[in-house]
């Protein structure tokens, strides 16, 4: 294989069996389900000049085996922006994670570190700039909501563990796990959609879990390997579509839910043919106007036989905008289900649901999802 070749998959690494049940945390600790847990790298290529090569764009990913397997497709977890596959595994404040939930329902679990962020390597005259959100920003967006966002939701935040604020221990332990991400949304998703697709190659077919900025990654994934994504659980996913927050505001996701090229029919060459129109009034009271198609709409070709499910919680800044995601998917043609996660009896939840009080619930509606919408 020359250099210059797309490399499939390197570094795979022996299974390292857990001879016994492994502590997750130091509080509350509980026994890991995993009976193996492996990790391997996918995607990547070689660059730069003749004797000085380095791979860039390769992907971290770590497998979790549990003792018994009971579900028909593997999850792929993706975090989001500034995070990394950590999200999973435990909360800031030692409990289980979802990693371990669902290896208790019978799942094979991949989570990754995205191309250029964590365990994944980052060269910066490759991949480009940078960027890091703050402590301030993180407690207003994810954990100090009730307090300090203003979005019309943010009060009805109380699942966050502790006070959210820096000098907490809870709140500094999750700060402690934040990582610069690309700056490029171009990027982030060009590297994403390749190392996705050669790890669907490698696993099969998968059911993607994504939560905030990941948004993005499960629909270019999904482009790119329609035949492989069984379903997409897509948690806050990044939106509105076209822009960010309100009309109003920079406008974002030229194609609609992502920034990079997707297949409609009629098929477009340039995003600038997909006409939209803003809704007249918002759907009901907090909620932005969505920018949707102008009719008739213009379908995703690639998302057609893919269930899809987007849910919001609760009190997050995306409570106000991420109907206006599901609602494009389901003009676009895709079968998509929209669920507030309070109308399933999870009540308080803000951005990060998966580190809060309730995680645990939260997963259980998700695996419940799954396994009523994803077929075999």
């Amino acid at each position: 294989m020359k250099h210059s070749q797309k490399i499939a998959s390197v570094l795979t690494v022996a299974a390292l069996t857990l001879l016994s049940g492994c502590a997750t945390s130091t509080q509350n600790a509980t026994t890991s389900s995993a009976a193996q847990r492996s990790f391997f790298y996918v995607g990547g290529s070689y660059t730069g000049p003749a004797g000085k090569e380095i791979m860039q764009g390769q992907m971290y990913v770590e497998k979790w085996m549990p003792r018994e397997v009971k579900q028909p497709y593997p999850l792929v977890l993706i975090h989001g922006a500034a995070q990394t596959a950590t999200n999973w595994m435990m909360t800031p404040d030692g409990r289980t994670g979802w990693a371990d939930y669902f290896l208790g329902q019978g799942y094979v679990v991949y989570m990754v570190d995205q191309p250029a962020r964590g365990r994944s390597a980052w060269h910066p005259d490759v991949n480009g700039k940078l960027r890091m959100y703050t402590a301030p920003q993180l407690e207003t967006l994810f954990t100090a909501a009730a307090q300090l966002g203003k979005w019309p939701q943010a009060k009805l935040h109380t699942q966050w563990p502790g006070t959210g604020r820096m000098g907490d221990p809870v709140f500094d332990a999750f700060y402690a796990t934040q990582v610069e991400s690309l700056a490029s949304d171009v990027e982030t998703q060009k590297l994403a959609q390749n190392a996705g697709a050669a790890l669907l190659d490698k696993i099969g077919p998968a059911v993607l879990l994504t939560h905030s900025q990941s948004g993005l990654l499960g629909w270019v994934i999904a482009e790119s390997r329609p035949k492989l994504v069984k379903g997409i659980v897509a948690v806050e996913p990044s939106g509105p579509p076209f822009h960010n927050s309100s009309p109003t505001n920079p406008k974002a996701r030229a194609w609609g839910v992502t920034d990079i090229p997707v297949a409609y029919e009629p098929a477009v060459t340039d995003p600038s043919q997909i006409k939209t129109s803003v809704q007249s009034a918002p759907d009901a009271k907090d909620l932005i106007a969505c920018t949707l198609q102008a009719e008739p709409a213009r379908k995703l070709v690639n998302f057609q036989n893919i269930p899809v499910l987007v849910t919001v919680s609760e009190s997050s800044y995306h409570a106000p905008y991420d109907h206006c995601t599901a609602s494009y998917l389901r003009q676009a043609g895709v079968p998509v289900d929209f669920i507030r996660m309070q109308d399933r009896g999870l009540h308080g939840n803000g951005h990060m649901s998966m580190l809060e009080k309730n995680n645990l619930q939260v997963a259980a509606f998700l695996h419940d999802w799954v396994r009523s919408h994803v077929k075999q």
